[in-house]
């Protein structure tokens, strides 16, 4: 079968691989489409993750059950795998079923970090890690992934609100990538305004699909995150989705009082001159609030499905529109277009 493969020190390429046998609780899947995202051209370029020899890429998927293998599935269901496995034997995280909250070296990541993923024909998947999806959702099915991570930070954000009353009016989600482009519809259902921050002109496609899907479009290289409050309201959430490390500070600034900041990119190293004394003044007597989150559990997939369910029609033909085959992958990779996808059975 075909698979892309990033090799250690290497670029990607397609090669042929045995089709898998699943073992004992594993299901066979076929796999229909694999997302491409950031955090896969990342990897590719060394800047993410860990490849020991090889991996297969890709880590946002959805298939069918080809071999159900006496597990509780049955053939033809659409499915998606989660990305978390346990790194060898179970270990108290899995043991809860609390993947998401392992440290990264209490859990390997499938396409990303000592995993292979699910850029390839068929894989075999543990039963416990995959979840049912509507078969109408198949051709979006790649977005569960994403909108799993908006699930798991949003249940956080509203968790370290929960002891008061937490007024929700304005929010801000930073960079106009596909995660970012796929929390703004999410927080337009539950915030009076909703604000889109990023660095593309007034008349790209990502600006109107998140002016489409109910932002505010905020130019960086006219407004800092920083000046927010000042040219337009301080907000009560800020949803940092671009890895750039001083949009943490920035995120802070940019809070009204009780007001959290989510940060769910993954930075580089960044040397940066910041005044301390007020970033921890204004944290500590506004009940402001900055908030870590990564990966996402199965409770947030099953979430997620619900939300991608929900999405205006036009939001997802949006995202489902550049799909390649296995062997364009590349252009995929390579691709500045709102998302893209790698579908191994055209």
């Amino acid at each position: 079968m075909d698979a892309v493969v990033l090799e250690e020190n290497g670029s990607p390429r397609l090669v042929d691989r045995p089709r898998p046998e699943p073992g004992p609780g594993e299901v066979l899947v076929r796999i229909d489409r694999v997302g491409v995202d950031g955090t896969d051209r990342e990897v590719v370029a060394g800047a993410h993750g860990e490849v020991a020899g090889s991996m297969v890429l890709g880590h946002e998927a959805v298939g069918s059950v080809a071999d159900p293998n006496g597990t509780a599935f049955e053939p033809g269901e659409t499915v998606v795998p989660t990305v978390r496995r346990p790194p060898g034997d179970y270990n108290e995280y899995f043991r809860r079923g609390e993947p998401d909250m392992a440290p990264m070296d209490a859990t390997v990541e499938c396409g990303i970090d000592g995993a292979d993923g699910f850029m390839a024909e068929y894989v075999a998947v543990p039963s416990e890690f995959l979840l049912r999806l509507p078969e109408r959702l198949a051709p979006a099915g790649f977005l569960v992934e994403p909108l799993s991570i908006t699930a798991k930070a949003l249940e956080l954000v509203a968790a370290s609100r929960e002891p008061f009353t937490w007024e929700r009016e304005r929010a801000l989600v930073l960079g106009t990538g596909s995660l970012g482009l796929l929390t703004v519809p999410v927080l337009e259902d539950r915030f009076e305004e909703v604000y889109c921050l990023g660095r593309r002109d007034r008349d790209d496609p990502a600006v109107e699909l998140a002016r489409e899907a109910g932002a505010t479009y905020v130019d960086s290289r006219e407004t800092a995150v920083d000046e927010i409050p000042d040219a337009h309201a301080p907000m009560d959430l800020v949803v940092e989705a671009t890895g750039h490390a001083p949009h943490a500070v920035g995120a802070a600034a940019a809070l009204a009082p009780n007001g959290v900041a989510a940060l769910l990119g993954v930075p580089g190293d960044h040397e940066a001159s910041v005044e301390l004394g007020e970033l921890h003044r204004e944290l500590v007597v506004g009940n402001r609030a900055l908030i870590g989150s990564v990966n996402a559990g199965y409770s947030h997939f099953e979430r997620a499905v619900e939300w991608l369910d929900a999405l205006p029609p036009s939001i997802v033909d949006a995202f489902t529109e550049h799909v390649y085959p296995m062997d364009r992958f590349e252009a995929a990779l390579d691709s500045d277009v709102i998302k893209t996808a790698v579908e191994p059975h055209p």
